[in-house]
């Protein structure tokens, strides 16, 4: 059941292969329901480099489409564990209203900024995603302070140096894999381990229901953390197997 992944939908899958109360931590990054164009130029991507078939959502589904898998989330979710959703602003209220409705409290508002590299001309530069932090139960959710930087570590800038990692505004770079196989979206490692860090311990369960590249399971693996995951595109799928099978964290094109 854990160490694999699925190539078939998340909601469907979850019901089908997942007990109640199995998961530790969930790391997600859901499709944006915004007619998201994968390979844009704009992106300073080569096309060939990056593979075909983003699974979208229509804007009008999202609100039950993110009921139906929060749904199934909330049933494998470990009472003591953690829920990390990364999301756009587009359909970000639509998130935070199943999350009330399903009674699964709202821990933090985390904002990851990042360098985006979109040109605007008639709006503001988006560089920021939005990190939902979620539990179920907030008695016995777990979170480890220290799991980073002792008490007492002193920032190279001055003050806490876990105080410092621990604030709300997360800056981590892009990962850009110049001329090696990727999918449209893909977490950089250092926000999973810091998630992983602060949220599980090694041998706990993290699942990834829109693994897209398979950066969750990867990472975790490296970690030392059990992974499973589900992916609806054969192309993405196949993708992350390749690179769990194979070992190599980067597959070349």
């Amino acid at each position: 059941m854990f160490n694999r992944i699925y190539n078939e939908d998340c909601i469907a899958g979850m019901a089908r292969h997942l007990p109640d109360r199995c998961i530790d931590l969930v790391i997600t990054d859901p499709p944006f329901g915004i007619d998201f164009q994968a390979a844009k130029a704009n992106y300073n991507r080569k096309e060939q480099h990056v593979l075909k078939g983003y699974n979208e959502i229509p804007g009008g589904d999202y609100l039950i489409f993110t009921r139906d898998w929060l749904t199934q989330v909330k049933r494998v979710l470990k009472p003591d564990g953690s829920l990390y959703i990364f999301s756009g602003w587009n359909y970000l209220k639509e998130i935070l209203i199943v999350l009330d409705e399903l009674q699964m409290p709202l821990v933090n508002h985390l904002i990851w900024k990042y360098q985006f590299g979109l040109v605007t001309t008639r709006k503001y530069v988006t560089s920021h995603y939005h990190v939902l932090f979620a539990g179920i139960d907030e008695k016995k959710r777990r979170f480890y302070p220290y799991a980073r930087f002792e008490k007492d570590d002193k920032h190279p800038e001055g003050g806490s140096a876990h105080y410092k990692d621990k604030e709300d505004v997360w800056t981590i770079p892009r990962e850009y894999w110049n001329g090696d196989v990727k999918t449209p979206t893909k977490l950089p490692s250092e926000i999973i381990r810091k998630i992983l860090a602060y949220s599980s311990l090694p041998g706990d369960v993290v699942l990834d229901p829109f693994l897209g590249s398979g950066q969750t399971a990867v990472v975790s693996h490296l970690e030392g953390r059990q992974y499973v995951g589900f992916e609806i595109v054969p192309e993405y799928y196949g993708f992350a197997k390749e690179r769990l099978e194979s070992g190599k964290y980067r597959i070349k094109s």
